[in-house]
């Protein structure tokens, strides 16, 4: 696939000859995007700091020898954060945590927040259960607004493979989240009569 015109085409001229300012403004553009995507798939700040500061530096020692027009400075980049946080993923098991801190709202709307928080908990829940590849498909489709196109890139696959795995993501979604939803509202069976 070759593209036309990257847009970050005026900085790659600096990183290409070890320019600096072209690193920082490089960094100014997509820090947040790439530490965004990283935390997105991993769910822990350091871990994505890690990651972010990884794939700048190898974008700066990749600089020199990048061929323009083969793919966007950008998916490139995001190609090496998904790739860095498998690796992590292979290496971590995951913790999982109901240890949340308890604020209480005084609004008038705190009852409808407490159910829009519990269902977006119940979501993140979910999608850290997927398998890491359907989580990063979701990811970079629904969190980070990716073009199929860009995806399949981004994870080195066919657009077919990319939007097979986003089908059996958002159906592992949606089946983990129904059978949640069944457990949580089934009631403990139990016989005994309470005394009165």
């Amino acid at each position: 696939m070759i593209y036309k015109a990257d847009p970050d085409q005026d900085v790659l001229t600096g990183l290409m000859s070890g320019d600096e300012r072209a690193l920082k403004e490089l960094m100014r553009r997509h820090l947040d995007r790439i530490h965004r995507t990283a935390m997105r798939i991993l769910g822990d700040a350091a871990l994505a700091e890690d990651v972010a500061q990884t794939v700048f530096l190898k974008t700066w020692e990749m600089a020199p020898n990048w061929v323009s027009g083969k793919a966007r400075l950008l998916s490139w980049m995001l190609r090496v954060t998904t790739r860095q946080c498998l690796d992590i993923l292979k290496k971590k098991a995951p913790i999982y945590t109901d240890d949340m801190p308890d604020i209480s709202d005084t609004s008038d709307l705190a009852d409808k927040k407490m159910i829009k928080d519990d269902s977006a908990k119940m979501v993140r829940k979910a999608i850290e259960r997927l398998p890491n590849r359907q989580k990063i498909a979701l990811t970079l489709s629904y969190y980070e607004n990716v073009s199929q196109r860009d995806g399949a890139e981004i994870m080195d696959i066919t657009v077919g493979a990319y939007e097979a795995l986003l089908v059996r993501a958002r159906k592992t979604l949606k089946n983990t989240l129904i059978r949640d939803a069944e457990i949580s509202t089934e009631r403990p069976k139990d016989d005994r009569k309470l005394a009165l």
